[in-house]
């Protein structure tokens, strides 16, 4: 169980990196990012299958599948911020 946490948080760590570079200027820098990773692996993690996507199991598609929801919170916040 505490191994299943740390990998995620690793995910996310990964995929909030990514996202703030993919989403150029929505970025709300670096930790941050990370932290909307997280949130992003666990929204994805819900959001995705019950859209009937799935990427597999494993690492990269772990990465793919949280990348996918932290772009999707990042893009959403600066919307939010721009308002």
């Amino acid at each position: 169980m505490g191994m299943g946490i740390i990998i995620t948080l690793i995910i996310g760590g990964i995929a909030g990196w990514l996202a703030g570079l993919i989403v150029k200027g929505a970025g709300f820098g670096v930790i941050i990012n990370v932290v909307l990773g997280i949130v992003g692996a666990l929204l994805a993690n819900w959001a995705l299958p019950q859209l009937g996507i799935h990427f597999g199991a494993g690492l990269i598609p772990g990465i793919i599948n949280a990348t996918i929801g932290a772009v999707v919170i990042l893009i959403i916040l600066s919307l939010i911020r721009r308002r």
